[in-house]
């Protein structure tokens, strides 16, 4: 495909980035710390930690975590909210020479105990909030070492323990203990006295495994490598320079770190890129408490916010809006799910800075299109593809199919994956023989290379921004006693954009939709489970017995 989309990039975008600026994440993460040492990296809860003080915590972990015995490239797992102990456990991952591991800290057992058993995990940083899970799978997985954190940790003795009592009692946190546990400060305080030895780390070396849904109903790991993620931080910059100099010179900017860190868009948008970029991530734990979240953001100047339809939509129609200085805002991008044309308008009515909408996956370490960021207005599409990468739309046969499409995109940059974890048959669906990665997004693309996404091959459920797959869903519900058969798929959702509908086939007539509720709490996380339960007496099936899900999204119960 021609790049007709570079001639409307913004002044001063380039067309390409130099990949090979850092030799790994390791290089960027040290030159960040040396560069801009003094510089506020985090704030929480009126707390701020600056980029030495992070250094110096996630140097002293790595030395710890180089003590344990594991060996180069071993997996370790992150299990945690948006609070300081993530980056510096981040960077000491990835400064001790291992993987890491991204968990979602509200998983079930049953999904976490999959993902350390994929990965292979050895090592888990973990909130103490959340160790009742681990607890629960420990015995049947691989990992040995547990590092606990809890919320506190870092605040000083007195706020922090105070902190920790109100934490623990609201959530009812009890002390529990396993084998091979040590607590987070201890960590740190034994790690000062331990050697830490750089490792050496090549580009090519793995970085992450960010786990995503597939179309076999398993979660998988997507790999990224070193380079990967160096150049998608690279690409956001570049991407991003017409708003951000806006900023005055010599002001640190703001960046509201709402988006989970342990999502490939957090992870990217807002912590590598503010690492690199000596910016300020102002850290939201919990997103969902929109309260909570115009309280620590009226006590900032805020520059940046990056966040999912959901949370635009929420905050913009929230009694506390103008609790903020919204003022000094340049820049806004919508990802993870559809930005809604309604959300954008009063979003813009109400800060003057407009949405720009991108989009990636977490195969692209994410972004691979975004919107200029000196828009002035929301477009509806997914924007143009960033420096050094190129987009093409297939057809079923992998032909590329000419323009506007429809067809199915496929992404080729160096931000993207090396393919899934120890699974070469689900790399080879998506890799083409000449690089590029198809995504099961049908697209278009209008005459300025800007592009739209009208479809999706898959049967993937977006609901505010994260993978659902219906294979995993009705895995889990055809477990359950008394179901025959269920099917499920995704229904628009004024909220989450798109929300999981199951319509189940009972073998035991008294099983009850409370029942299948409880059923689904209790083993999937919350944005996977139905919003909508339907029993019905039989399910729309091809003649081959291929369920017909399409039938099922656009035909109400007869």
């Amino acid at each position: 495909m021609d790049k007709t989309w570079l001639k409307h990039y913004s002044p001063g975008v380039p067309a390409e980035i130099d990949a090979g600026r850092y030799g790994n994440l390791i290089d960027l993460i040290e030159t960040a710390f040396k560069n801009h040492a003094t510089k506020p990296a985090y704030k929480m809860m009126g707390a701020s930690k600056s980029f030495a003080q992070i250094d110096e915590a996630s140097k002293a972990l790595a030395a710890y975590l180089q003590s344990l015995g594991l060996a180069p490239g071993d997996r370790v797992a992150l299990m945690m909210p948006n609070v300081f102990q993530y980056p510096v456990a981040m960077a000491a991952v990835l400064r001790a020479g291992f993987v890491a591991v991204n968990v979602n800290p509200l998983y079930t057992p049953r999904e976490l105990e999959h993902q350390l058993k994929d990965s292979g995990a050895k090592a888990i940083v973990i909130v103490e909030n959340f160790l009742p899970t681990l607890k629960e799978v420990f015995d049947k997985v691989p990992t040995q070492h547990v590092v606990l954190a809890a919320i506190g940790d870092m605040f000083g003795f007195l706020k922090g323990s105070l902190i920790n009592y109100v934490v623990r009692k609201k959530n009812q946190i009890q002390a529990l203990q396993l084998p091979g546990m040590v607590r987070f400060n201890e960590a740190l305080s034994h790690g000062r006295s331990l050697p830490y030895t750089r490792p050496e780390v090549r580009g090519d070396d793995i970085a992450l495994l960010q786990y995503t849904g597939g179309t076999t109903g398993v979660s998988k790991g997507a790999v990224l490598l070193h380079r990967n993620v160096v150049a998608n931080v690279l690409q956001c910059e570049a991407w991003y320079q017409p708003a951000l100099q806006k900023v005055a010179a010599g002001e640190s900017v703001h960046t509201v770190c709402a988006l989970p860190l342990y999502h490939i868009f957090g992870f990217t948008a807002n912590l590598m890129l503010s690492m690199h970029m000596g910016g300020v991530n102002v850290l939201i734990p919990n997103p969902r408490d929109i309260p909570a979240v115009f309280k620590e953001l009226s006590q900032h100047k805020i520059h940046s916010f990056p966040a999912v339809n959901t949370l635009f939509n929420a905050m913009a129609n929230h009694a506390d809006f103008n609790s903020v200085d919204w003022s000094h805002l340049v820049i806004c991008v919508g990802g993870g799910m559809a930005v809604q044309q309604a959300t954008a308008k009063l979003w813009l009515e109400k800060t003057g800075c407009p949405i720009c909408e991108g989009y990636g996956l977490s195969e692209t370490a994410p972004v691979a299109t975004c919107n200029p960021t000196d828009s002035t207005a929301y477009t509806g599409t997914i924007g143009l593809p960033v420096p050094s990468t190129e987009l093409k739309l297939l057809d079923d046969e992998g032909f590329e199919v000419a323009a506007p499409g429809p067809g199915e995109i496929a992404i080729k940059g160096p931000q993207v994956m090396a393919g899934y974890w120890q699974r070469p048959d689900e790399t080879a669906k998506v890799m083409t023989p000449d690089g590029f990665f198809r995504t099961g997004d049908v697209g278009m693309v209008d005459e300025r290379g800007f592009f739209k996404i009208v479809d999706r091959k898959k049967d993937m459920i977006l609901v505010s921004g994260f993978n659902v797959y219906p294979n995993e869903i009705e895995d889990v519900l055809a477990s359950m006693p008394g179901i025959l058969e269920c099917a499920a798929v995704g229904v628009p959702d004024e909220k989450a954009g798109e929300a999981v509908k199951v319509v189940i086939v009972k073998k035991d007539d008294s099983i009850t939709e409370t029942q299948v509720r409880a059923y689904c709490e209790a083993n999937l996380t919350g944005y996977k489970r139905p919003k909508v339960v339907e029993f019905r007496s039989e399910l729309p099936k091809t003649p081959v017995g291929k369920i017909l899900r399409r039938e099922l999204r656009d035909k109400p119960k007869a």
